[in-house]
């Protein structure tokens, strides 16, 4: 790697806390929370505050290769990540008599994945791509070879400027990870029939990052027989921390506490229209 491109470790003025958290112990029930792909729990913690405040245990952990450097990111495979979720969702399985997984981007995917295999009582997935631009796509072979770190924009995830500021993270994306990022994308476009859990579809509808017509799909293509899609129309790709931050953790603590206690999933499905 390059001089010219050495990254920092975070790009944050240092405002805001990365580090993993368990919130709301003791609870019934339990959610773990999934970031994106090069940021941190701190872009999940507002759902699992909102969670926490509700009855429900929040546990966000930093996925394999996060809270440390791009360079341990980028040696990291999907099934590293998934396997780590997939730990975690057991040993909450063992504590609590339900459990949702709550997703971010890279973390809905997870989530999306771990549905379709495993035993969950509801899942909220927000910002999730279920594919990369074409133009992407068709240089990413050759990208790899020439520059394996890219520099991020960081304009574009956030709308709120001062919550831009503020948002930890890596200053670059490792290109491997990106395709690692695909594999699972492909894998979980394959699984979609199969997760069957109640789901909240969440998308920013300024979201340069991934497709907002992604959440769409996702929310057609489930089986799930209790299906909300939610359009956040001031917010970027990282919501939780965006414009309509607030309004996506009350629908997201909504629609999970409403499962608690719950055995099985309404006989409808609720698509905003219009969206």
């Amino acid at each position: 790697m390059t001089a010219e491109v050495e990254p920092p470790r975070f790009a944050t003025g240092g405002c805001a806390d990365a580090s993993p958290f368990d919130l709301g112990g003791g609870a019934p029930a339990a959610a773990l929370c999934l970031h994106g792909l090069t940021g941190t729990p701190y872009e999940i913690r507002p759902l699992g505050e909102a969670l926490a405040g509700r009855g429900i245990r929040a546990v966000g952990p930093a996925l394999p290769g996060h809270n440390e450097t791009p360079e341990a990111l980028a040696r990291v495979a999907y099934t590293d990540w998934l396997a780590a979720a997939r730990a975690l969702l057991h040993a909450l399985r063992a504590e609590h008599a339900q459990v949702f997984i709550v997703g971010l981007s890279l973390g809905g995917l997870l989530a999306l994945a771990l549905a379709a295999e495993e035993e969950v009582d509801g899942i909220v997935v927000v910002g999730t791509p279920l594919r990369l631009g074409w133009s992407l796509r068709l240089l990413m072979p050759l990208l790899r070879l020439l520059r394996p770190f890219h520099r991020k924009l960081r304009g574009s995830d956030i709308r709120d400027a001062a919550a831009r500021q503020c948002h930890p993270g890596y200053a670059v994306m490792p290109l491997a990870s990106v395709r690692e990022l695909q594999r699972l994308q492909r894998r979980v476009r394959g699984d979609l029939s199969r997760v069957t859990a109640p789901i909240l579809v969440a998308h920013g509808a300024r979201d340069a990052t991934a497709n907002p017509a992604d959440a769409r799909t996702i929310a057609e293509s489930v089986a799930s027989r209790e299906r909300e899609l939610l359009m956040l129309p001031r917010s970027g790709h990282v919501v939780p921390v965006d414009h309509d931050g607030l309004q996506l953790s009350r629908a997201a603590a909504d629609f999970l506490a409403r499962r608690v206690g719950s055995s099985s999933g309404a006989s409808s499905a609720t698509l905003q229209p219009g969206d």
